[in-house]
């Protein structure tokens, strides 16, 4: 199926669930993350990812697969409490899919969250950074055919400016995107540095790529869980624990930047 018609088949599908024929924001909850919907308050509506045409149940440690509708401070969130990679091995049409099926649902705003790998020793593990910018560094992108998309504030200056005056220690990066599902040597990361990297990551871009071709407004938080390319090793499992410590705490910033940010 065509991927844009899928989308709207979605979008009717959360409309029937949610009992809502429209949003104003999605909040996509990656790696760890989930705990940070605590703050959004009861949800409405609460259902597996797989009960939506074109969703998949994400495989990754720290994924739910679940989507939940909420109303904070009268802004209609949707939000999905985990995503699916790339490296899952389906395609980019399955991880954009969910982005799609928001804008037809009427979301304006997109609020992206993950897990990194920080290049830079000063940042420590659990710290939340706000999305600069971005390297696509996997060569691949889910637009096709003669769509160009421009992408030189894919990251809402605007959202930006205020989740910094929500949380102002705030700290701002760039994000590289990798495929993974490996993590990096230390060659690499030091690369990574030398091309104006500050964080590392498995997803998001393709997101943000996907939301900017309908002109969605995108804010991304990601939490450093690992150093790149210095001591032992990465344990996968210390990646998880340590975002979903970071969740709870940014849950509330999360909320207040959804209602004041909302595209009305």
């Amino acid at each position: 199926m065509d991927p844009y018609a899928a989308a709207a088949r979605a979008a009717a599908r959360i409309a029937e669930l949610t009992g809502r024929d429209r949003h104003d924001v999605l909040v996509v909850l990656g790696s760890g993350w989930a705990p940070a919907a605590d703050a959004f308050g009861d949800p409405r509506a609460a259902f597996a990812m797989t009960d939506v045409p074109g969703f998949l149940a994400p495989t990754a440690e720290g994924h739910v697969g679940e989507i939940r509708s909420y109303v904070v401070g009268g802004v209609a969130v949707l939000a999905y409490l985990g995503r699916t990679h790339v490296y899952e091995g389906h395609g980019l049409r399955p991880v954009v899919h969910g982005v799609r099926a928001a804008h037809e649902a009427g979301v304006g705003t997109v609020v992206l969250t993950n897990a990194n790998g920080s290049l830079r020793d000063d940042w420590e593990l659990g710290r939340p950074v706000l999305v600069a910018d971005h390297l696509n560094l996997a060569g691949s992108s889910p637009l096709q055919g003669a769509r160009f998309v421009d992408l030189t504030d894919a990251w809402s200056p605007r959202l930006r400016a205020l989740a910094r005056s929500v949380d102002p220690s705030l700290a701002e990066g760039v994000y590289a995107w990798l495929p993974g599902p490996h993590y990096e040597t230390r060659a690499e990361a030091g690369w990574l540095r030398r091309a104006g990297a500050d964080l590392v990551g498995m997803s998001t871009v393709p997101e943000v790529i996907a939301a900017r071709e309908w002109r969605m407004e995108v804010v991304g938080i990601s939490t450093v869980t690992a150093v790149e390319g210095t001591g032992p090793g990465i344990d996968p499992s210390q990646v998880v624990a340590l975002a979903e410590a970071t969740a709870a705490t940014c849950g509330p910033v999360l909320a207040e930047l959804v209602t004041k940010g909302a595209s009305r």
